[in-house]
């Protein structure tokens, strides 16, 4: 397993990867090894920070930052159980009404993912699971926006998850903002409800003419979640509709999304 041929990777991707060994396990599982805890310490990483967006707008909640995190716990192929470190913290915190209110060591990094500095303009978010987060403090801002009688484009936001009645999460919220006007669409893929898995890129896919004219109207556009499958599928359907719907070649349309990039028209953030 540890060495560089073609068997010794295969070994480490079965054995290691996919049966999801850390550290404690391989040890567990491999008695005969047995390094010096002083050089076992020095070995392993420093524990990295969590990063998470903040789903909450400071225009609405100044005091305080709301995320939104999925509790990370499963069984392993062998049979243990393993639990994020972060969420499985965060969640044994004691939120009781008589408790003290915890304390959690946090920092906030700078973004430039933001809603248009002029609220006229039509914004698409795409925001399937608990890239959702960000989305949810940018319609929050509409709506104070909208309340305090400014004027407020087109705001359309695009979710997705496995089941409606599992994973659905700010499902009152999002349908409150329909019913108020603050969302002018807001569509919903739920990938295990029907016979055929629906995504969100197949949705923004059926709905070509509606992008492709928020796009031409200087609207911005929004992914956030997985980079390695939906953020990238979504480029691909962005892509397509600039070519069907702006007339453009595959080169064109390529150019085309760069400079929205460029603009911070076309803004990403995802994670693997």
């Amino acid at each position: 397993m540890a060495s560089r041929t073609e068997e010794g990777k295969a070994a480490y991707q079965e054995w290691v990867i996919k049966d999801c060994r850390h550290i404690v396990a391989i040890l567990e599982d491999l008695p005969s090894v047995k390094p010096p805890p002083d050089h076992l310490c020095e070995m392993l990483p420093r524990l990295q920070a969590r990063y998470y967006s903040i789903s909450s707008s400071p225009k609405l909640f100044p005091t305080s930052i709301h995320i939104t995190a999925v509790i990370v716990d499963y069984e392993t192929p062998t049979g243990r159980r393993n639990q994020g470190v972060a969420t499985s913290w965060l969640k044994k915190k004691d939120l009781g009404v008589n408790a003290p209110p915890p304390t959690v060591p946090i920092f906030v990094r700078r973004s430039q993912f933001r809603l248009p500095f002029k609220s006229q303009t039509p914004v698409i978010m795409i925001g399937p699971g608990t890239g959702v987060a960000p989305f949810r403090g940018f319609v929050q801002e509409r709506d104070l926006l909208r309340r305090d009688g400014k004027p407020v484009g087109d705001t359309i936001l695009y979710f997705g998850c496995r089941k409606r009645a599992e994973d659905f999460i700010y499902r009152d919220e999002m349908e409150e903002y329909m019913n108020r006007g603050t969302l002018s669409k807001f569509y919903t893929a739920f990938s295990r409800d029907s016979p055929e898995k629906i995504y969100v890129q197949h949705l923004l896919k059926d709905n070509a003419d509606e992008v492709w004219s928020i796009l031409e109207r200087g609207g911005h556009l929004y992914v956030c979640g997985d980079a390695r499958n939906m953020a990238r599928d979504v480029h691909n359907v962005i892509l397509d509709i600039c070519q069907t719907r702006g007339n453009m070649s595959e080169t064109e349309a390529l150019a085309f999304i760069k400079k929205l990039e460029s603009q911070r028209r076309y803004s990403a953030d995802v994670w693997s």
